[in-house]
C-alpha cells in the first residue's frame, strides 16, 4: 500500500481501483496537474476512470487535506500531494510552476505575524514572475 493509500484508508476512505489509480497519477505527478491532466494519466492505467470520478476524488481528497487545490490565476484548478512545506513561483510566461522552500522568509512570516500580535497557523504564499533575460542578471 502506497504511502497515500494509507492516508486514505486512516481517513476512512474506501480505497476502489479507480482511487488507486487516480493516488498513483498524483503520486507519480512530478507537475502540478489540473483535472483535466490527471483524468488524461489516469484513463492510461484504467479506461474505467471517468472524469466525473477524478472530480469527486480530487475534490475529496482536498477536504481531508491530502492534496493540495491551487489556482494559479490560470482560471482552473492544478493539484499536488500534500506532504512538504514550501512555496510556488509561477511563470507568468510559460506556466511552470517552480517549488522553493527559504529558511529567512519562514523566520519573516513568523516575525511579521508575531509583530501584529499573531501566532502563524497558516498561509499560502505564491510569487508570479517573467525570467530574467541573461542580461539582466
Amino acid at each position: 500500500m502506497s504511502d497515500l493509500e494509507q492516508r486514505c484508508a486512516e481517513a476512512g476512505l474506501k480505497m476502489t481501483g479507480q482511487r488507486k489509480t487516480i493516488l498513483k497519477v498524483l503520486g507519480d505527478a512530478t507537475d502540478h496537474p489540473s483535472v483535466e491532466d490527471v483524468y488524461e494519466r489516469a484513463k492510461e492505467i484504467d479506461k474505467s476512470v471517468s472524469i466525473a470520478t477524478v472530480y469527486r476524488t480530487l475534490s475529496m481528497l482536498d477536504e481531508l487535506d491530502i492534496v493540495t487545490r491551487h489556482e494559479f490565476q490560470e482560471g482552473y484548478s492544478r493539484y499536488e500531494v500534500n506532504d512538504d512545506h514550501h512555496h510556488h513561483l509561477v511563470d507568468l510566461e510559460t506556466g511552470a510552476v517552480v517549488e522553493f522552500q527559504n529558511e529567512e522568509l519562514e523566520l519573516l512570516k513568523e516575525k511579521i505575524a508575531r509583530d501584529l500580535g499573531y501566532e502563524l497557523v497558516d498561509h499560502r504564499l505564491e510569487l508570479y514572475g517573467k525570467k530574467l533575460s541573461s542580461k539582466k542578471k
